[in-house]
């Protein structure tokens, strides 16, 4: 909650109150003084040290200086940096790898996808929850901040979702419905620092589409940005652009630009997918470049290890990518993709349905093979 600490720093920074009887550091525990007790020591000292006339005039100064706080709280998703806020990324212990761990500690492989995977910090993907969307976002970027974590969430209920793949198909169904989903998606992070990926695939799978819904499916996401950039002032989102062989840089460029990417932080990259970080980095360039180098990207690292061999549903020979971390060209370098999550009953877990753990594809992933 370090976050919160900074915001009672910067109050404590507009008053002149006296440092020699207050804390004005970061303390996650409150201030040592009530407000109300700062304000009868602000009294105090002002009926000793100043006339009415400076009385005043300290009045005024402390209003004017407190008055825009609440611009700050309210304004674009660009207010702060989440990163700056938290001491970290989160590590949730309930992810998919996490869960079999903790149900087969005597498996042989148990260790390894421990220390390899389910340790790491990786994102959760939110979809039709069972508990409602806004109570499961409200809980993840609570217990994450209570631990002064930063969160990665995944926003994947666009309707017609996974259009061309069809393993991973589903999503709201209605325009109406993914209007008041991904509201309450962003209302419910509210201004809890976090990291959130909207829709993956989204932009890229239109050639399963007809016209109209490519319309509807640009007006969504231009609604969720809308969305995160007044509901969610500590969030980077950034709108899924797929990966550097699917769609041209100045294609998805435009794509972007109709979905509203100037309203948030900016795109993802390699989502789900392999292509290496060198390539996804010039992906993302030339495609910054098409915008104006006006936004930011962040890049999927959780299995582009070995780089692409071309497929891209439980490929053979795949391997674990650079755990998350503050990237250089890009963002942030993340594990949007959980390792060992099957993409779909295809390539190597021929039975292993879309978004289901398996040990054996972990096992891969942290082998190479």
């Amino acid at each position: 909650m370090r976050w919160k600490a900074l915001l009672k720093t910067n109050l404590l920074r507009t008053a002149p109150l006296n440092t020699a009887s207050l804390n004005t550091g970061p303390q996650k525990s409150g201030l040592r003084k009530s407000a109300a007790q700062r304000t009868d020591t602000l009294k105090t000292a002002s009926l000793k040290t100043a006339s009415l006339k400076t009385v005043s005039l300290r009045t005024a100064l402390i209003c004017l200086l407190v008055a825009p706080l609440p611009l700050l709280a309210a304004g674009s998703a660009a207010a702060a940096s989440p990163v700056s806020l938290t001491s970290g990324f989160y590590s949730n212990p309930d992810s998919g790898p996490a869960v079999w761990v903790r149900d087969n500690p005597s498996d042989s492989r148990a260790a390894r996808i421990q220390s390899a995977i389910a340790s790491q910090p990786i994102a959760r993907w939110f979809a039709n929850e069972s508990a409602g969307i806004g109570p499961a976002v409200s809980g993840y970027v609570g217990a994450a901040d209570s631990h002064d974590k930063l969160p990665v969430l995944v926003a994947y209920n666009i309707p017609g979702r996974d259009a061309c793949g069809g393993e991973s198909s589903g999503g709201a169904g209605s325009v109406a419905a993914y209007r008041t989903w991904i509201s309450t998606f962003a209302a419910a992070v509210g201004t809890h620092p976090a990291v959130v990926v909207i829709e993956p695939d989204a932009l890229s799978d239109f050639s399963c589409l007809t016209s109209a819904q490519i319309s509807d499916r640009l007006a969504m996401l231009s609604y969720a940005t809308q969305m995160f950039q007044q509901k969610a002032p500590n969030t980077w989102a950034y709108l899924d652009a797929g990966h550097t062989n699917w769609v041209d840089p100045a294609t998805m460029a435009s794509r972007l630009r109709s979905a509203g990417v100037a309203n948030i932080r900016g795109f993802s990259l390699n989502v789900s997918n392999f292509y290496t970080t060198p390539s996804s980095e010039t992906y993302g360039n030339s495609i910054n470049s098409a915008l104006g180098n006006t936004s930011h990207f962040a890049v999927d690292t959780s299995r582009n290890g070995n780089g692409s061999n071309g497929e891209w549903c439980n490929p053979a020979g795949r391997k674990l990518g650079v755990t998350p971390r503050v990237g250089n060209a890009e963002d942030l370098l993340l594990w949007v993709k959980t390792p060992g999550n099957s993409d779909g009953q295809c390539g190597v877990a021929p039975t292993v349905p879309a978004g289901q753990f398996s040990p054996d594809l972990a096992v891969r992933l942290i082998d190479g093979t």
